[in-house]
């Protein structure tokens, strides 16, 4: 047997086990972020918040408390992550936001929001208004192809 297939053999076992590990690994991680996910849906609450400000920054210079910093992985701590400054009553905080919603998040406004904890997890609206992503764009490609549709008298695809 050629020594060049016996790498060519070696290679490829070792990138089937990496496959295997990793798969199995994605799987555990899918499942760990499921039940975090699920224990922030059971414990949010509905909170009418003021938003003085949000922006993407460290976690060490959001001005959190030490035991918040303490207990987070020290990965995280120099990650930026989605802040959003607000006012609970008297009290000025800094909480983490969603990253689905942050852009949805107004500033300089009152909102009734979902909390859980000291994370952001959804907006209900502004003033009993609700809110609504803004519409992207669509491609020239996706204009083009509504327009012959439309002539044509076709149903739009979504």
């Amino acid at each position: 047997m050629p020594t060049w297939l016996i790498v060519l053999l070696i290679i490829i076992v070792v990138l089937v086990v990496l496959l295997v590990l990793l798969y199995f690994a994605g799987k555990k991680l899918q499942a760990k972020q499921a039940e975090q996910e699920e224990m922030l849906q059971a414990h949010k609450q509905t909170v009418s918040l003021l938003v003085i400000d949000k922006k993407r920054m460290k976690v060490q210079d959001a001005k959190l408390p030490d035991a918040v910093i303490s207990q987070l992985p020290k990965i995280y701590r120099k990650m930026k992550a989605p802040m959003v400054k607000v006012k609970v009553g008297p009290q000025i905080t800094t909480m983490f936001c969603d990253e689905k919603i942050f852009d949805l998040v107004p500033v300089k406004k009152e909102v009734k929001a979902e909390v859980s904890g000291m994370y952001l997890v959804g907006i209900k609206g502004i003033h009993g208004t609700q809110l609504q992503k803004e519409q992207k764009k669509k491609s020239r490609f996706k204009q083009a192809v509504e327009k012959l549709q439309e002539k044509a008298g076709a149903k739009p695809i979504k």
